[in-house]
């Protein structure tokens, strides 16, 4: 299976309901996401547990196929850069963000790791893509 799948499936865990998970065959790859969140680990435990649940119906489970790098800043937008650099450097295969502050951070720190944000304003709006029917301007 190759990463675009793989960011599919990230985005499906997410609630895109119309992304089949069938689709998305299984590989002996572990793949890596990163999650970079503004809030703190004890504040968003309830949505990560509902993100990686979603994960394994899809057929990825955490210490199988599926390793996950989690970066919370506990509300320290100065952090955030620093958080980013660290999961770029453990070289993820998606960062997963949680609001709008953490997508910025994570797109000043790459261009090479395809990044979906869960939550916040609009992303063309923010700069943060391009468009939505081409959010990396290809």
């Amino acid at each position: 299976m190759d990463r675009r799948r793989f960011v599919i499936g990230a985005v499906a865990a997410l609630g895109a309901p119309h992304i089949v998970p069938s689709v998305l065959a299984q590989s002996a790859r572990a793949y890596r996401i990163g999650i970079l969140d503004y809030g703190s680990e004890a504040g968003r435990i309830g949505w990560w547990k509902a993100f990686n649940s979603r994960l394994r119906e899809l057929g990825y489970v955490e210490g199988k196929n599926l390793q996950i790098e989690s970066r919370f800043a506990g509300g320290s937008m100065e952090q955030l850069p620093t958080l980013a650099a660290q999961l770029v450097a453990r070289k993820v295969d998606v960062i997963v963000t949680a609001g709008s502050a953490a997508a910025a951070a994570a797109k000043r720190a790459t261009t090479d790791i395809p990044i979906v944000t869960t939550t916040g304003p609009d992303p063309v709006r923010l700069g943060l893509a391009a468009s939505f029917a081409r959010p990396a301007g290809t």
